[in-house]
Order: C-alpha cells, then structure tokens, then sequence
C-alpha cells in the first residue's frame, strides 16, 4: 500500500476531498546540495495535490490523515496512462510501415500518419479505461487512518493557499 498523508479540505458524501503536499525525494538524498533537481524544486516551491478519496472512517474537514492506495492499482493506471498509447503508436507505425510496403507507398509518411492515429486510438483507449475504473474500489485511494482532531480556529489548507 502506497501512503500519503493529507488535509480533509470537503466532503461529499461517502468520498472525502483531501489536500496533500507532493513529496519529493530530493530531500533524502546525499547529493541533494549540488543537484539541479532539487534545487529546481526549491524554486518553484511547494505544491498540492487535490484527490478524492473513499471516506469510511468518517474523517472531518481539517483532520489529518493518512490516504493510501493499493501498489498493484498504482502500477496498472501507470502501465495505462504512459504505456498503452506509445504502444499503439509503435504497433501503428509498424503496420503503415507493412501496408507501404505492399502498397509501394513512401514507408516513412505512411508509417508517420499511422503512428499519429495510433496514438490518437491510445488517448480514446485511455479515456475509455478510465471512465472504466472511475467508480471501482480497487483503483480509489482510501483514507487508512485518521491523525489528529480539526482545530476550529485553523483553516483548512485549500483556504490558506487562496
């Protein structure tokens, strides 16, 4: 289980709205002073991630908690959104290549217009898988436990960064 801790910023429902800081790994590295990559993340700052998340244990806005999702989910929606339409693209351009030859077309063209077309086919291929697994338990992040109470004179993180 991949584990994020968040801010309950709304609630709708049976789904809670949370806030989380996006960590990055730089700051456990030993090189970390003299990689451009930190010191890329230091200029433009910290930044926010708003999820929505299943909440069964009933968490209230401004609470801390900790938000987690299944490895597996996290390793197929990464296999999907970044995989998939580069291989239809490769697949595509492979068979424009093929079709030129029999055809005695310009393999190159051919092979670039079908390689757009099959990338167009892996973004319609994307948008279908995700409204496939829009509503399905195991690819939604669940809050796993709660941290501490809200504080009434606090405000919640998405009114402090407005």
């Amino acid at each position: 289980m991949i584990e994020q801790t968040a801010v309950v910023v709304e609630l709708d429902g049976n789904f809670a709205w949370v806030q989380a800081e996006r960590e990055s790994s730089c700051g456990n590295c030993a090189v970390k002073s003299g990689c451009g990559t930190s010191v890329l993340s230091r200029v433009i700052g910290n930044k926010f991630t708003r999820m929505r998340v299943i909440n069964n244990l009933h968490a209230q806005v401004g609470e801390t908690v900790i938000v987690g999702l299944k490895e597996a989910a996290m390793l197929k929606g990464s296999v999907a959104i970044y995989l998939m339409p580069l291989l239809f693209m490769i697949l595509f351009s492979i068979t424009g290549k093929l079709i030129a030859g029999q055809m005695q077309l310009s393999a190159e063209m051919l092979s670039i217009v079908f390689g757009v077309v099959g990338l167009v086919v892996g973004g319609f291929w994307l948008r279908r898988f995700s409204r496939r697994i829009q509503n399905d338990d195991h690819y939604q992040p669940v809050i796993l436990k709660k941290g501490r109470e809200p504080v009434k004179h606090e405000l919640p993180v998405s009114q402090i960064s407005s």
